[in-house]
């Protein structure tokens, strides 16, 4: 099977995406099929070497160290050019809808070249474009972008309200262009239900294919865990990660433990997360990173004696999944998808109620205090890990949805089962 697979945007490390890309295509590719890439900025850094990349520039208008850079007249090459930078300077996200189109315009003169396309997240108006032209579309959307909506509305000041519901319009397209995709990948039951109530999709469209971890990579160190390192990772400095309550739960605790944050997450220079560390006096035990390559992050899930997952919703949550792999003992919201990932409360994770300061601090609290807890924990979160999560399941289910979908179509792919069955 020849597959386009799209990502707007494929951050490599510590974001969703990326890994979902790099993983999923390296799947594909044991199973035989033949996958070709379409990235938006920040392009994949790791891909499998039978993978190819095909580069979908932008303006890279958030790049860093300069986001919300004003590009130089000569920049602009063409009507979504201008249509990216208009909508960014009308404090709107323009990125899913113009990789979309600049994907459609691509894949219109290859049209010949694939049996399937598969969206990650996407859901631009170019898919639309896409699925006239005859070729079978697949879209998944890892959960709905109308819950981060919530959230950053309920935590924003009352002047920056407008321009998060401005920055958040896309919203709007994702939901009109899902409901026309008759083929929609989710990762969990959870991220399903929510999908179906907020952008109004049938629940006959959606597939629930749960993502995948490299056990070989995330384990169990030989090395003992650092005393009092709890780990948590948030791939974005946003009130859905829920970082701020666990600072404060781990400045109560400080005054009667011994313990360090390890904080994998690119934090907004200045911004809350920053300012709330320093408000609550505990820099001195907060070290942050980003960028981390997987080697480092699984040493860090490894090294830690506690992984926290404070968030007030999540679509699946894949550093669960890794702290399961690792053996890491868990902490973790009963929000959103964690509960079907984690499993029942207490089986590989202590669960707590979103946002309940209170509860988590003396959650962690009966973790620190005992060893024999944790390890009981962490040898049936890899356990889980082992039995439920492996990309090449994810890989092998997720065909099954692409065969749906060419079916849907009519059309004959040049895979070797297709020959086969018409001889």
């Amino acid at each position: 099977m020849r597959i386009a697979l799209l990502s707007y945007r494929s951050k490599t490390h510590c974001g969703g995406q990326g890994v979902y890309v790099r993983h999923l295509s390296r799947g594909l590719v044991e199973l035989g099929h033949d996958v070709e890439v379409f990235s938006g900025q920040p392009y994949p850094e790791i891909l499998d070497p039978r993978v190819r990349l095909t580069k979908v520039p932008s303006l890279d208008l958030y790049r860093e160290p300069d986001p919300f850079r004003v590009p130089h007249p000569s920049e602009i090459r063409d009507r979504f050019d201008a249509l990216e930078l208009a909508t960014m300077w009308t404090s709107g996200f323009p990125e899913p809808r113009t990789f979309s189109l600049r994907a459609a315009r691509l894949l219109a003169a290859r049209l010949g070249e694939f049996d399937v396309v598969h969206d990650n997240q996407c859901l631009g108006t170019g898919l639309l474009r896409i699925a006239d032209m005859g070729l079978p579309v697949v879209a998944t959307v890892h959960h709905p972008i109308t819950r981060d909506r919530v959230l950053d509305l309920a935590a924003a000041k009352w002047w920056r309200k407008p321009l998060v519901h401005r920055w958040y319009g896309f919203a709007q397209m994702q939901k009109k262009v899902a409901r026309r995709i008759p083929d929609l990948l989710t990762v969990s039951s959870s991220s399903a239900t929510d999908i179906a109530d907020d952008f109004g999709v049938s629940p006959q469209q959606l597939r629930v294919v749960p993502l995948g971890v490299d056990t070989e990579l995330f384990k169990p160190s030989e090395l003992p865990r650092v005393p009092g390192r709890i780990i948590a990772i948030s791939s974005a400095d946003r009130p859905l990660k829920g970082i701020g309550h666990l600072l404060n739960a781990v400045a109560k605790l400080r005054t009667e433990h011994d313990l360090e944050l390890q904080l994998v997450a690119k934090l907004e220079p200045n911004g809350p997360t920053e300012k709330l560390i320093a408000e609550l006096g505990i820099s001195d035990i907060v070290h942050t990173s980003s960028g981390l390559s997987d080697e480092e992050l699984a040493g860090l899930f490894a090294s830690a004696e506690i992984a926290c997952i404070p968030s007030l919703y999540e679509g699946f949550s894949l550093p669960a999944v890794e702290a399961m792999a690792s053996g890491t003992p868990i902490v973790a919201s009963r929000a959103g998808a964690l509960p079907e990932v984690l499993g029942p409360d207490g089986e590989c994770a202590d669960l707590v109620t979103p946002g309940d300061v209170k509860e988590l601090t003396a959650a962690l609290g009966r973790l620190l205090e005992s060893p024999a807890r944790r390890q009981w924990l962490g040898t049936a979160g890899r356990r889980r890990a082992l039995d439920v999560f492996s990309w090449e399941s994810v890989a092998a289910q997720t065909v099954r949805v692409y065969e749906q979908a060419i079916a849907r179509t009519g059309r004959v792919t040049n895979s070797v089962e297709a020959v086969d069955e018409s001889c």
